[in-house]
């Protein structure tokens, strides 16, 4: 046979990656039951890629160091296996599609049928249309790359045999009490109408404005007593959703004003003046906070301590809804200025001035975070002790593990900012209001 005299890498790919499949090179078999392997196993579980699309050069460096690995370790003896699948990556998915949708044809998810029931079930079947299509993209890409795969055993976290573990984790998780249903605080999303967890949040510097606001205070009758109280915010249109205000319990300004109430203008609500030393300083703008436990974490902790009404102001899409008033029906940003204007008029404007803040963005949607009160499900991230004595801390299980060099990170700097992290024990949210995903059983 005449060698050719170039190497043509697509005829030898398109060859021997073929005959490799064939024979089964790749494949990983554990041994019968009852019976040892003369090999020793090594596994790898390839890192899903997301179906929201092809794969990047990213993807390619990291496969091919696993291919190294997996390859070396068949070559010394033992049998290894690369664990191929897919993930259906729920909100980056359905994210990806619905953008899809508003672009190419003017459509969202609530209107691509009759009823909700309807809408549902056209968006699910869309979502898997795409997967079908990038999903053979990337094992395709897979394959192009010479992963020695064994593709036998290749698992798509939505098939039957995922699901099923998911729905039988949700549940132990539950039975040990480590899995719970509240109504917290969460990051809200209002473009994709989800809570998302804190690792999907990222922070931005953007141009905006620190206002500055007075409240009456009024007496047990309800009325003025000619004297008000400043403070300042960035965010006007949670006034629609204060509950109280905040001074600290040694500020000398402000001792005499303790446990009386103050009037909320533009929704016309009587809210008390407390004490906590934790929210309000003294030495920050007027050393009064305004407190909206709904709408934002801070807030939120000091309702808690307090006891204070919560009062959520926004719908999920984001638009304000009957406890705002006059205000209802708008998108919380188009309230702003509308605020601003009515505060000035009624003579509770007394300043502003322009300043830079940090605004939490939601990594999915890349649109500005929204705090929320909703109902969510979450684990349990501190010490926890289930109905039948079992001790658990998930948070301090996954701190141990670094501390005791079990798990390390490269570069090992990150080690520090995952301690941190973690050591707050800050219950974890994990549900979402996706259509496209595992469902709560």
């Amino acid at each position: 046979m005449d060698l050719p005299k170039q190497y043509d890498p697509a005829a030898a790919q398109s060859k021997w990656y073929a005959i490799w499949e064939r024979h089964g090179y790749f494949n990983a078999d554990p041994p019968a039951e009852g019976e040892s392997s003369p090999k020793p196993p090594h596994t790898i579980m390839m890192p899903l890629p997301n179906v929201t699309g092809a794969l990047h050069m990213g993807h390619a460096l990291n496969g091919t160091l696993q291919d190294l690995i997996t390859r070396w370790r068949r070559m010394q003896g033992f049998e290894a296996l690369w664990m191929p699948g897919t993930d259906h990556a729920g909100i980056a998915t359905q994210s990806v599609v619905e953008r899809r949708m508003l672009e190419e044809e003017g459509l969202t998810r609530h209107t691509l049928g009759r009823t909700p029931e309807e809408c549902r079930e056209a968006l699910v079947n869309r979502i898997w249309k795409w997967k079908e299509v990038y999903e053979g993209r990337i094992l395709g890409q897979l394959r192009q790359l010479g992963a020695s795969c064994d593709w036998r055993r290749k698992r798509f976290t939505l098939d039957e045999v995922c699901s099923k573990a998911v729905r039988r984790t949700f549940f132990k998780l539950f039975q040990d009490g480590l899995v719970y249903r509240g109504k917290r605080l969460v990051n809200w999303d209002t473009f994709l109408q989800t809570a998302v967890a804190d690792d999907e949040v990222f922070h931005e510097e953007v141009d905006g404005h620190f206002w500055t606001f007075s409240y009456p205070v009024v007496d047990k009758s309800g009325n003025a007593t000619g004297e008000t109280i400043a403070f300042s915010t960035t965010r006007p249109e949670t006034m629609l959703g204060d509950t109280a205000v905040c001074v600290h319990p040694s500020d000398e300004r402000y001792q005499h004003l303790i446990g009386k109430q103050v009037r909320v203008p533009l929704v016309e609500r009587d809210v008390p003046i407390i004490a906590d030393g934790l929210l309000a300083k003294p030495e920050m703008g007027t050393g009064v906070v305004k407190v909206t436990p709904a709408h934002d974490p801070n807030d939120y902790a000091c309702g808690l301590r307090n006891g204070l009404e919560m009062i959520n102001i926004m719908h999920p899409d984001g638009t304000l809804n009957e406890h705002a008033g006059r205000f209802a029906g708008l998108k919380m940003l188009e309230a702003r200025p509308r605020i601003v204007e009515a505060m000035r008029e009624l003579g509770h404007f007394v300043s502003v001035e322009e300043r830079t803040i940090e605004l939490a963005h939601s990594d999915r949607s890349k649109t500005p975070i929204e705090p929320y009160l909703s109902d969510q499900w979450f684990v349990k991230m501190g010490p926890h002790e289930s109905a039948d004595g079992k001790q658990f801390d998930l948070a301090q299980s996954a701190i141990d593990a670094v501390e005791s060099n079990r798990v390390a990170f490269f570069p090992s700097r990150y080690a520090r900012t995952y301690l941190d992290w973690l050591g707050e024990k800050r219950d974890w949210c994990i549900s979402r209001q996706l259509w496209w995903g595992h469902r709560i059983p």
